[in-house]
């Protein structure tokens, strides 16, 4: 066989039913504890009912540690984990970023190799990270099944709180210096690392750039006027030895915070964290708090360089400015509550202050990188600027801004613009998201991390209710706070940016000059440890206990591996079923399938994202697929193939792209759904008359089997029609509403199975982008049963036990009727498209070959000459699949009569009117077909979508060998004879009486 199988283990295991309760929800379960309480080591300290949000929270400190733990008890599946350490960096080593990596490559119970990427395929995870922040570092899960939930739990705890922090690890994941050949000592040093290399790009950004600079020298006196992510040429300074000091002081669960989110019962979470981790501490008192930024009394104003934009709008105009102004302690939920709602009424949207006076005088391109209020830090700040302006016109923005606060202070802000804000914070609180605890752990994290309280911040409608007060207690209540924080502030910081022609240049010399250094203090000695060390990292294997992985149970996510030689190609197929799919939206599938990777997604619009496709790949489309059964002619699968390809380096970036279409397509822009429906049905219309023969034979094959049915809905006349009808709605508000709906069913990791062709020395890269492709859209898989009940999963291999390859769910059709329809088209050509199928046999039937053979041998022996050389029609013939045999023609002057020349050519073989040579030239066509050579791209995927197995061929092989003028007779009369047959009729041409006379005819 041309390919193997490889089914990924990763299942769905039911829940544990001693978590469940089902007489009580979450939240209410968790309103029985009280403050006080003693469970497993922590004591109750808050029970709090939070409506807005459905939930309860609870607050617990850990006896022993101190360690402070929030749990959000919710009525969701989703459960999620995360637990945050206040990190706080005094240099710009990047120590914090560097150990979030080097904690996840291994611990003391999992030391295997980067267990947490080996995690991404053994769980059903929803959602695997960690993040560093400028004062903190979080590591969050998330994940539907409970025992999934303790496998991570357990993994990320050993991680967090017990890891192993090798040498080799700091070196992988931080900096080291290796030769530039690893495999040759004389080949130059050169500064190594994935944090490195990481933040050497980040600081390619000029916007990153600005915003860095602009964090640091507004808050210069503390942790955050360092980069906690590592500025590039700093990295280098970190030794291994501080790594794991940084450590020892910081992930300590004293200085942790945990936070639990969903259906899962509090005291299993309690209950693993004390045994597995906290029982193993005693409290220390860590040196973590962050001071004030002390105020200073009067405005600062200061500037930098970034590198030049080759692609500016306008190369003169590469200007940033911006104002920023530090404002309170973000412990001060309402006030920091009131200051995003300000900072919103003066810069979000055309009718805000900022907008009117900066953006539409055209100045610059766009507000700057940084804008509006920012509550990552202790004390919170909010920035105004510009980007894209001139350098002379940097007196004149600082003059706007000034005069837009004065403006402010006076005037206010309309009531309306008020109540829209207000409004869209309700929107927002009863939107309900599939990532929900996610992004309550992300909003708590920072006010947390300051010790402030998250329940607080969690109930909303109390801030809105104060906001209202305060608004109609002091109808100036805004514009005071305005005068305070913006006119009166003197912690003012305006920083300007401007392009440096060298700026690229001066950072090569800076790390070359680093580099230089670094090898000069180095003994030859040290260059030949160096060298060694080199060659060590991939002898690092895993030791000690494995990874857990859910055992097999119902859900098994099958992928076919195909190597082949590709020539630094890889190419993706998946097939996505449509069992869960109700059948009023079946009409609108090939519309989904055209614009889906045509809309944008992600954080690309759709003119991104075709750029990003033609870089980044050799093409992504979506298409319908109907595959026959092999051996049940009323057994189909129904779905929607995924198919794309990329050079092997750009692997990551069309993964990427998918997870993107999968998680976040774009179903929001109407004018653009407008353009694709005009170009879609314009295109369907076209098409009739190049393929007209495909649509009659569609339309005449549509009683026959339920899979003609399916056909005729996704790519017939019927979906011709039904795009004319799209393409003439003013208004197609109801179909973008229908396209998420069919995305939810569609893009479904637990509908999907793979196929990956690759070369051998990249089958692993493209495992894993595979895998990671998987992870990514795990938030995607929602618990949709089928619309039928009459699924059959069928293996690839028909001799294997059934799972044990990728399977494909079958639809069954036990009570489709086959019946006799002729139907005409009138159409404005000159000539017809006409079709006849007859229903007979499926590929496994030993009269399959034998029709075949005739199909081949009645279209070179008979139909050629009755239909193109005396009818004069452009061609015509006929052909067998998906169970039927089909009569076509193409281009033809004539109807009826071509008709009565397909019933004539099977007189003509139950005459026997033909010979030997007659039959063995048919079968060297077939035999040429069967056995014509697969592009790399394509092995293995006639069996990845139909199923046929080598196997199957080569008994189908071997019954074309034994087919013999008897057996061509017999099947013409026992199939196609009159009387026998049962068919199906269809005309495409112009206007026809005698068609329209003729009752048995169904007029379109």
């Amino acid at each position: 066989s041309d390919c193997y199988i490889k089914t990924l283990t990763t299942t769905f295991q039911g829940q544990n039913p001693s978590w469940r309760f089902r007489s009580t929800s979450a939240t209410e379960r968790a309103l029985q504890y009280q403050a006080g309480q003693k469970i497993h080591g922590f004591t109750v300290k808050e029970v709090v009912a939070v409506p807005d949000l459905f939930l309860t929270a609870v607050k617990l400190t850990h006896d022993n540690t101190g360690a402070q733990y929030l749990h959000a008890a919710r009525d969701d599946k989703n459960n999620l984990f995360s637990v945050q350490l206040r990190t706080t960096p005094m240099d710009n080593t990047g120590v914090p970023h560097i150990l979030e990596h080097t904690v996840l490559c291994g611990s003391e119970k999992y030391p295997c190799r980067d267990p947490f990427f080996k995690m991404l395929n053994r769980s059903l995870s929803t959602f695997m990270n960690a993040f560093t922040a400028s004062d903190f570092t979080m590591y969050p899960f998330s994940t539907q099944n409970g025992k999934d939930f303790q496998n991570l739990l357990s993994v990320y705890l050993d991680a967090v709180f017990f890891p192993c922090l090798r040498e080799l690890d700091f070196w992988q994941e931080g900096w080291r210096l290796e030769n530039e050949n690893p495999t040759d000592p004389t080949s130059p040093l050169v500064f190594k690392g994935v944090v490195f290399n990481e933040m050497k790009g980040a600081f390619s950004d000029n916007e990153r750039v600005y915003a860095q600079h602009l964090q640091n020298k507004l808050y210069p006196d503390h942790t955050y006027g360092v980069v906690s992510g590592g500025e590039p040429l700093a990295i280098p300074d970190l030794s291994w030895k501080q790594l794991k000091h940084f450590h020892a002081t910081h992930y300590h669960p004293s200085n942790a915070r945990f936070f639990t989110y969903g259906d899962l019962p509090l005291e299993q979470h309690l209950k693993q964290i004390q045994e597995e981790a906290l029982s193993k501490f005693e409290r220390t008192e860590p040196d973590t708090a962050v001071p004030n930024q002390p105020h200073w009394d009067r405005p600062r104003e200061d500037h930098v360089t970034c590198s030049p934009d080759a692609m500016a709008p306008d190369a003169a105009k590469q200007n940033t400015l911006c104002m920023s102004y530090l404002l309170g302690d973000i412990t001060d939920t309402f006030e920091g509550f009131t200051l995003s709602l300000l900072s919103s009424l003066m810069i979000s949207g055309p009718n805000s202050p900022f907008y009117k006076t900066l953006i539409e005088p055209k100045i610059g391109t766009d507000f700057s990188s940084v804008v509006g209020y920012d509550g990552s830090t202790k004390e919170a700040s909010f920035s105004i600027g510009l980007q894209g302006m001139a350098e002379e016109d940097t007196e004149k923005v600082k003059q706007i801004i000034v005069q837009t606060i004065d403006e402010i202070i006076a005037n206010g802000f309309e009531e309306e613009r008020i109540e829209a804000l207000l409004h869209k914070i309700e929107i927002q609180m009863k939107h309900q998201s599939t990532s929900f605890g996610l992004s309550l752990a992300s909003y708590i994290a920072s006010c947390w991390n300051h010790d402030g309280d998250p329940v607080q911040l969690l109930k909303i409608s109390d801030s809105v209710a104060q906001f209202r007060k305060a608004l109609k207690d002091n109808p100036r209540f805004l514009q005071e706070k305005v005068l305070h924080y913006f006119k009166d502030n003197t912690h003012r910081l305006t920083l300007s940016m401007s392009p440096d022609e060298a700026y690229l240049e001066k950072q090569v010399k800076a790390e070359q000059e680093k580099l230089q250094k670094k090898v000069q203090a180095l003994s030859e000695s040290d260059k030949k440890d160096i060298y060694e060390k080199g060659n060590s990292s991939a002898s690092l294997g895993c030791s000690g206990i494995c990874l857990m992985v859910l055992s097999p149970s119902d859900i098994c996510v099958p992928v076919q591996y195909c190597e082949q030689p590709t020539n630094g190609m890889v190419y993706f197929r998946a097939m996505c079923s449509l069992n869960t799919l109700p059948e009023d939206l079946k009409l609108y599938v090939p519309l989904f399938c055209s614009v889906i990777t045509k809309m944008g997604c992600g954080g690309l619009d759709y003119r991104q994202q075709a750029q990003q496709m033609e870089l980044k790949t050799g093409g992504m489309s979506i298409s319908t697929s109907v595959n026959p059964d092999y051996s049940n002619m009323d057994m189909y699968e129904q779905g929607v193939l995924l198919s794309s390809s990329c050079l092997e380096r750009n692997l990551p970036d069309m993964f990427h792209l998918w997870s993107d279409i999968f998680n976040s397509p774009h179903f929001d822009d109407e004018e653009r759904l407008r353009v694709l429906v005009m170009m879609s049905a314009q295109e369907l219309a076209n098409g009739i008359s190049y393929s007209g023969h495909m649509y009659a034979m569609t339309r005449a094959a549509r009683s026959l089997t339920p899979i003609g049915e399916l056909q005729e809905t996704f790519g017939g006349m019927e979906q011709v029609k039904f795009m004319k009808r799209i393409a003439e709605m003013p208004d197609l508000t109801q179909v973008l509403r229908t396209l998420p709906r069919i995305k939810r069913h569609i893009l479904n990791p637990l509908n999907m199975r793979c196929a990956v062709n690759a070369t051998p020395q990249k089958m692993s890269d493209a495992t894993g982008q595979l895998d990671n492709f998987m992870s990514n859209v795990a938030s995607n898989k929602k618990d949709r049963k089928p619309v039928r009940s009459d699924i059959t999963e069928r293996p690839l291999d028909p001799l294997a036990a059934p799972g044990s390859g990728p399977s494909r769910k079958l639809i069954t059709e036990p009570n489709f009727k086959p019946c006799q329809m002729k139907t005409f088209f009138p159409m404005p050509f000159p000539i017809n498209f006409v079709s006849e199928c007859i229903r007979t046999v499926p590929f496994t039937h030993e009269d399959y070959a034998s029709l075949n053979i005739l199909s081949r041998m009645m279209t070179a022996k008979y139909l050629h000459g009755e239909i193109r050389e005396k009818g004069g029609a452009y061609g015509g013939g006929a052909r067998v699949g998906g169970g039927l045999f089909t009569f076509y023609s193409y281009r033809d002057p004539n109807s009826l009569q071509t008709l009565s020349t397909f019933r004539k050519s099977v007189d003509w073989v139950r005459s026997g009117q033909f010979t030997q040579q007659d039959i063995d030239e048919a079968k060297l066509s077939v035999f040429s077909a069967v056995d014509s050579p697969v592009a790399p791209s394509n092995k293995g995927m006639g069996r990845f979508l139909s199923g046929i197995t080598d196997e199957l061929k080569q008994a189908h092989r071997e019954r074309l060998f034994a087919v013999t003028d008897k057996s061509l007779v017999d099947v013409a009369g026992r199939y196609l004879g009159i009387g026998q047959r049962t068919c199906g009729v269809a005309i495409l041409g112009p206007e026809n009486d005698t068609i329209k006379k003729d009752p048995s005819w169904v007029v379109k």
